[in-house]
């Protein structure tokens, strides 16, 4: 008669991570636990490959696809924000530079039309 294979419960994994992460020894929770050192090593590599995403349980996949193509299409949004800004910022910058060397404030171009009103 062969021996079953143990299942643990994502709480009961997490706990076991935790105790690691405050300082415990691996010897320590291995034995406080009842588990081999070699898979407090695992479960603690995976719980900080993606706190979030660790110990998935019963055949549910780690992250959904669909959430994953959001936050990638987020990220794209962000760096193209991002591009947006620094040119602002180089603009600015070299507007800067060119007061600097005139010596003399930059005008803005206004409309000479604001604020007056046309008679019929």
């Amino acid at each position: 008669m062969g021996l079953s294979r143990r299942r643990f419960t994502r709480e009961f994994k997490l706990e076991a991570v935790r105790r690691l992460e405050t300082g415990a020894s691996v010897a320590e929770v291995a034995r406080a636990f009842e588990v081999d050192p070699n898979v407090l090593h695992r479960w603690r590599r995976e719980f900080r490959e993606g706190p979030g995403n660790a110990f998935p349980g019963l055949g549910k996949r780690r992250w959904e696809e669909s959430q994953v193509a959001q936050l990638e299409r987020k990220i794209g949004q962000q760096a193209l924000e991002i591009d947006f800004l620094k040119g602002c910022l180089q603009r600015i910058e070299e507007q800067r530079q060119l007061q600097a060397v005139t010596g003399k404030p930059l005008s803005t171009k206004r409309s000479k039309t604001r604020g007056t009103e046309t008679k019929p």
